[in-house]
């Protein structure tokens, strides 16, 4: 049996119920972030006591310190994703020449890249017309795909990065030669908190989709195992922008 579609009040309510529930768990991370803060100092504290350890208990002691540290680190960057990851963003959307920016965001990438490895090969279209763009935040969200089609490359390999229009929209391509993805993956890998890499906060990609849908867009995927990637963005070009 179906369940009847929520009333326009109970919609409210719920949209009103989330905003709240999103609030309290940013304050309770920021509230998490303050004791962690004088844990990591005085792991430093301890550290810089043992740095030369002469006994066994010192050296002993030097490596629990050094893995509680290595702990504490990754609780920061997954508070970090986290609070990014749930604030409530109000966008600050100006007429942006898409082009630029995305050129701007891959000469940053650059030597990462080539660092692993990979090769990014550009089309972007001159043609494209303006869109209505917060350029910090979409920024952050091309910078997750493009660290995840790095990732996706363990052994280097290409990217291309591809603008075009289709219809009143605007399309990004990110395409890769890289390991792939499966179905399973496919399916979950925009859910909160699922991630395939050891010690991956899962909010890289959730984060990007809330991003791309905050400028009215959506973005899907296409992949085969083995054979590689790509990333699709597609962005609402206004009629008054284009041209």
């Amino acid at each position: 049996m179906l369940k009847p579609e929520p009333t326009s009040d109970q919609y409210e309510r719920l949209i009103a119920q989330y905003a709240e529930m999103a609030q309290l768990a940013g304050a309770l991370a920021h509230e998490i972030k303050n004791p962690l803060s004088t844990i990591r100092l005085n792991m430093e504290l301890l550290a810089e006591d043992l740095a030369e350890p002469l006994t066994p208990a010192q050296r002993r002691a030097a490596k629990r310190i050094d893995v509680m540290q290595r702990e504490c680190q990754r609780l920061q960057d997954l508070l970090d994703d986290f609070l990014n990851f749930a604030k409530i963003r109000k966008l600050h959307r100006q007429s942006t020449d898409l082009n630029a920016e995305i050129a701007e965001t891959l000469d940053f990438f650059a030597p990462e890249a080539a660092a692993a490895n990979v090769e990014i090969i550009r089309y972007l279209d001159p043609d494209l017309p303006r869109v209505m763009l917060d350029a910090e935040a979409f920024r952050s969200a091309l910078i997750n795909l493009l660290l995840n089609a790095k990732q996706a490359m363990p052994k280097g390999g290409q990217l291309v990065v591809r603008t075009t229009t289709v219809g009143g929209n605007v399309v990004i391509h990110l395409i890769d030669t890289g390991i792939g993805i499966d179905d399973y993956t496919a399916a979950h890998m925009f859910e909160a908190f699922f991630s395939t890499k050891p010690g991956g906060s899962g909010l890289g990609l959730p984060t990007t989709i809330k991003i791309i849908e905050a400028h009215g867009g959506r973005i899907h995927v296409q992949s085969q195992v083995g054979r590689g990637t790509q990333f699709t963005i597609e962005l609402p070009a206004p009629p008054r922008l284009s041209g």
